[in-house]
C-alpha cells in the first residue's frame, strides 16, 4: 500500500512539474497569438509626460558598486523610440504620470516598453498603479521560468513563460496591461488611474534577502548579476490606450457600446450596437479635455454620418433613451 501511495505521489509531482514547464502565455512579438503592441499602433491615445525615478543598485549584493545611471527621467516621456531609456538597476523604480488619468476600457488599457534587442534577452519589471498617488497596487504576475539554474548576465528567457510582467517583448513592442486584472482591489478607482509605477525585478534566485516572487509565490528568474550602470530593467516608455476624459468618475455607469469600424476613417459611416435593444438619444465626440468636438443626431438609422472633426483619439459618449444612462467607447478617427 505504501509503495502504491509513493508512486501515486511521484506521478502527481511529475505531472505538476510538466504543467509548470509547459505553461504557456502569449508568445514573442510577430508570432500568432502574441499580445505585443507596436509603438506606432493607432490604439495609443497618448504617452507619459512626467516621471520620478528611484535608481536601484548595480548589484544588490555589492552596494560598493554604486547605483544605476546617471539617468535622465525625460527619456521615458513621449512615444517609445528604443534609444532614450532609463536603467532602473536592481529593484529600482520609475513612477509615471500622464496628461489625463487612465481608465478601464475594453481590453488592454496601457502598455510598457523596454528596449531588448531580441525576443529572448528579457529583463522584467513589476507594474503597479494608483488612483491617488499614495496607494499602489501590483498587477498579479505569473512566471514559469526554470528556477533550478540562475539566468546569467546575458542569459535568455522565453516570453511565453511570463504574464503581467513588463519587459516581455523586444524593443518597439509594448507589453499590455488590463485594469480588469485589478477589479477586486478596494480603494482603487479603475476609471481614474493617475500613476503607473515600474519596479525592476531582482532576478537573483539565490539572494534570499533580495529575491522577488510573483503573485503565486514563484521566484522570478531574470538576468543576474548586471553590475554596470545600465543594468536592470530599461524603461523606454508607457503608452496609454484608454484615457479618462475630464469629468468622468467611477460613478458614471459604463454600458456596452459597439461602434464600428474602429479606427474610423474621416467621412465614412459609423455603425452602432447597444445591448438589449436600447437606443441612444444622441452621440457626442469628446476630446480628452472633456470638450465636445462633434455631435451625431440619432434617428433610428443603421449608420450615421461622421461630424467634421480632425483625426485623433476621441471618447464617443451617448445617453440611452430607455434608462437615461451614459455609455462610452474610445474611438480613433484617421484621415
Amino acid at each position: 500500500m505504501g509503495k502504491t501511495i509513493s508512486i501515486t505521489i511521484l506521478c502527481f509531482l511529475l505531472l505538476l512539474h510538466s504543467a509548470i514547464v509547459l505553461a504557456q502565455f502569449e508568445p514573442a512579438a510577430g508570432l500568432p497569438g502574441t499580445s505585443a503592441i507596436h509603438k506606432d499602433s493607432s490604439i495609443f491615445s497618448g504617452w507619459a509626460n512626467q516621471c520620478v525615478l528611484q535608481n536601484g543598485p548595480m548589484d544588490c549584493m555589492d552596494l560598493s558598486l554604486g547605483f544605476s545611471g546617471p539617468n535622465d527621467s525625460s527619456m521615458t516621456l513621449g512615444m517609445a523610440d528604443g534609444v532614450g531609456v532609463v536603467s532602473l538597476g536592481d529593484g529600482g523604480s520609475a513612477t509615471l504620470q500622464f496628461p489625463y488619468p487612465i481608465s478601464n476600457g475594453p481590453g488592454a488599457d496601457f502598455a510598457v516598453f523596454e528596449n531588448s534587442f531580441s525576443d529572448d534577452f528579457l529583463e522584467f519589471a513589476f507594474v503597479e498603479v494608483s488612483s491617488n498617488g499614495l496607494d499602489f497596487f501590483r498587477f498579479p504576475a505569473s512566471t514559469y521560468i526554470d528556477t533550478l539554474n540562475q539566468t546569467g548576465t546575458f542569459g535568455l528567457s522565453q516570453p511565453e513563460k511570463v504574464n503581467n510582467l513588463a519587459g516581455k517583448y523586444r524593443v518597439f513592442y509594448g507589453t499590455p496591461f488590463n485594469l480588469d486584472d485589478l477589479d477586486s482591489v478596494l480603494n482603487l478607482d479603475l476609471q481614474r488611474i493617475t500613476h503607473v509605477r515600474i519596479v525592476d525585478v531582482v532576478g537573483c534566485i539565490q539572494c534570499e534577502s533580495f529575491s522577488t516572487r510573483d503573485a503565486q509565490g514563484h521566484l522570478v528568474n531574470d538576468p543576474y548579476p548586471t553590475p554596470f550602470a545600465q543594468g536592470g530593467f530599461d524603461l523606454d516608455a508607457v503608452g496609454v490606450i484608454h484615457f479618462a476624459p475630464a469629468g468622468l468618475t467611477k460613478q458614471d455607469k459604463n454600458k456596452e457600446l459597439r461602434a464600428y469600424p474602429n479606427p474610423l476613417q474621416s467621412g465614412s459611416e459609423l455603425h452602432l450596437f447597444l445591448p438589449n435593444d436600447q437606443t441612444p438619444a444622441y452621440l457626442e465626440f469628446l476630446n480628452y479635455e472633456g470638450q465636445v468636438k462633434g455631435i451625431v443626431s440619432i434617428n433610428h438609422q443603421e449608420a450615421y454620418s461622421m461630424p467634421d472633426i480632425p483625426p485623433g483619439a476621441y471618447l464617443l459618449r451617448g445617453r440611452t433613451k430607455e434608462d437615461n444612462q451614459w455609455f462610452y467607447q474610445q474611438i480613433i478617427i484617421i484621415p
